[in-house]
């Protein structure tokens, strides 16, 4: 009888140690890695560029949720937030801060901490803010992903000019608090000014104020605009095309999303694929490389997208050598 009890005993502890070892296994499972995403703008105005990076992830075999985490940091158009958006992802020990939505975030990030890496998406060259010294091979924890929007103003201004010749007085579209803007008034003035153009410029770091400037605009008789490339304006391109629409003046964009949503034409890099791009580099870095692995990615493809739907409302007839020219034409 004894005997029968001893091996029952031993028997029911068996059990209850088999039944604990799927919790001891998935105990013993490391931690997913965490990404750190930090913008100033909505997760509202950036879906279509987020899911890109997720798209990039996915590219080298990191889903959200499944094998990585994403801690999520939107500024919510308050810039001023970033730096603590960005101390408190350094708190939070993420393996990569993803600074995003322009070279604000990326300038907060970089203050923040020395050592975890950076990966950031910039409208405008990073040397010219300090991102990166070398950027064919970064120094320190930074790389990213970089285009030219900043740096198109006069070639936007001057394919405006080509659709809409009559138009004299021509309006610029700027978030003067963007790093990206300060080079852009006065070069769109000489574009301008070599076109006998009259340039107007106006300023808008609100959805109040983007509504202000195309009163005023519209006031000054302006025939024409160009909306700069800007983190800010191409988050708030459904509200700029339709005050556009509204006002029937032609409009050129730096990036193909307010074309999409029926902005006249843009000329610029594909922005969705820059952040796919810094997908496939975060993913990189948590798989072990370094940013100095990694150069700096700077977007040498650009791509004219007319939507000749828009043109028509608009009472404009887009050339036939201008349509041959274009990547891509919407009707």
């Amino acid at each position: 009888m004894a005997s029968y009890i001893g091996r029952r005993k031993f028997l029911a502890t068996l059990g209850g140690a088999a039944a604990a070892w799927p919790l001891a296994a998935r105990a013993q499972q490391p931690a997913m890695p965490v990404i750190g995403w930090l913008n100033p703008l909505s997760p509202r105005d950036h879906r279509l560029w987020l899911e890109a990076f997720r798209q990039g992830l996915g590219d080298v075999g990191y889903v959200e949720g499944r094998n990585v985490v994403i801690e999520y940091r939107w500024a919510e158009y308050q810039a001023e937030r970033l730096a603590t958006m960005a101390a408190d992802l350094v708190n939070r020990r993420v393996e990569v801060i993803v600074a995003t939505g322009g070279n604000l975030s990326a300038l907060a990030a970089k203050a923040a901490t020395t050592t975890i890496p950076i990966v950031f998406t910039s409208g405008i060259d990073p040397e010219k803010t300090d991102l990166v010294t070398n950027p064919s091979r970064p120094e320190g924890n930074l790389t990213g992903i970089s285009w030219f929007s900043a740096q198109l103003t006069s070639k936007g201004l001057g394919l405006l000019h080509e659709l809409v010749p009559s138009a004299d007085r021509i309006a610029l579209l700027v978030n003067p608090s963007s790093p990206e803007a300060a080079s852009q008034p006065a070069e769109a003035r000489a574009a301008a000014h070599a076109l006998g153009k009259t340039l107007l410029v106006f300023n808008a770091t609100t959805v109040g104020e983007l509504d202000a400037s195309f009163a005023n605009l519209i006031a000054q008789q302006a025939g024409a605009l160009v909306v700069t490339g800007d983190a800010f304006l191409s988050a708030r391109r459904h509200q700029i095309v339709a005050l556009a629409a509204r006002h029937a003046i032609p409009a050129i964009y730096f990036n193909r999303e307010p074309v999409d949503a029926g902005g006249l034409m843009s000329y610029g890099n594909n922005i969705a694929d820059a952040y796919r791009k810094a997908g496939v580099y975060t993913a990189r870095i948590l798989k072990g490389a370094k940013p100095a692995d990694l150069p700096v990615d700077r977007a040498s493809k650009f791509e004219l997208i007319i939507n000749l739907n828009t043109a028509k409302s608009l009472g404009l007839l887009v050339p036939n050598s201008m349509q041959l020219l274009a990547d891509e034409v919407i009707e």
